[in-house]
Formats: C-alpha cells, structure tokens, sequence
C-alpha cells in the first residue's frame, strides 16, 4: 500500500476544486470542507446537515465526537468552507436529519470507497501525479497549514497526533521545503 500524500500545489489545489465543482456541487463541497477542516473522511462522511446548518443558515463550528478516537473536537469553519456549504445546500433541499453527502444509491453516506474514486478522477483530470487518496484532504490541511506559518505544536493538536514529529512525517515535507529554510537562514 502506497501512502498518500498532500496536494502541496495551491494551483493544483485550485484546479482540483475547480474540476470537482464541474462535476458536482456534493463533491466539491466535500472536499472544500476536508481540506479546510482536517477531519478524517470517516467523520466528513457521518456528517448529518444539522451539523453544520441550523435550519436558516450556516453554523459557524463544527462540534462532533471523532469516530477513529472518540475525542470531542470543535472548530470553527473558515470563509471558503462556509462559502461551499452555503453553496451545496442552497442546491439541495436540506433536511436536518439526513447525511450531509449522501450516497447517491440510496439514503446512506458516501462510502470511503466512493469518495476516493471522486477524488482519483478529479486528481487525473488536473494532472496531479502524487498518489491521492482520501487522506490527501487531511494530510493538505495540515501541509498548507504548516506552509502558512501555523506552529507545528498547534497542527499537532488539531489533527490529535501524539508528538511534532509525528505531524512532520504525516504532511509531508520534502526535500525542497528542508533546502528552502536552509537558504532562508542566511546569517
């Protein structure tokens, strides 16, 4: 078994939302949320609509007991993932009790097979080559969030990863991100 790795190209990362929302709104809006959240897929999936709407409008955090742990985890939801929330359910019509993305062959969650195959074809279709998988959203969230500048001790938390090196190997730094902090530490 060969691990995935995270989208580390904003362009391609633009690219591959882009694709996915010509494709379906559920998808795309999956996706934004997972790579704006870091959430396992097994969570993003379990995802009911009362989750993350009110009846009227967006809810501003998410607030569930993670499934591979059982911790409780509350965090808010950034402008783009509210944006694609807003987005999808304005598309459907959201009743409070159902999965938030549905399995099209009947009223269950998508499977994590289904969505790893949505995001194959969306990976092939914008030409990125890394091996993708559903863990690609996690593992992105937590890359773009350490490229940002957010101390690893704080990513660390978030994705619940028992020490910092833990969380290094989990995003992925290449050779090229080590290189660049050496040239940048130019004394």
């Amino acid at each position: 078994m060969k691990l995935v790795e995270p989208i580390r190209d904003r362009k391609k990362l633009e690219v591959m939302k882009a694709v996915l929302k010509e494709g379906s709104l559920r998808n795309w809006c999956l996706f934004v949320l997972g790579i704006n959240s870091g959430l396992r897929v097994s969570d993003i999936v379990r995802l009911k609509v009362s989750d993350v709407y009110d009846g009227k409008k967006v809810k501003d955090r998410i607030e569930l007991h993670e499934q591979k742990t059982g911790k409780y985890k509350s965090f808010p939801l950034s402008e783009s993932a509210k944006k694609a929330l807003k987005e999808y359910l304005a598309s459907i019509q959201p009743e409070q009790d159902n999965f938030l993305f549905p399995s099209r062959k009947g009223g269950g969650p998508l499977s994590r097979s289904q969505v790893w195959l949505i995001l194959h074809k969306a990976a092939d279709k914008t030409g990125i080559k890394e091996h993708i998988g559903t863990h690609s959203m996690r593992k992105t969230f937590g890359y773009q969030a350490y490229k940002s500048g957010v101390d690893v001790y704080i990513i660390q938390d978030m994705l619940n990863h028992s020490t910092p090196a833990v969380t290094k190997r989990y995003i992925g730094l290449s050779q090229e991100d080590k290189d660049r902090a050496y040239i940048m530490i130019n004394l």
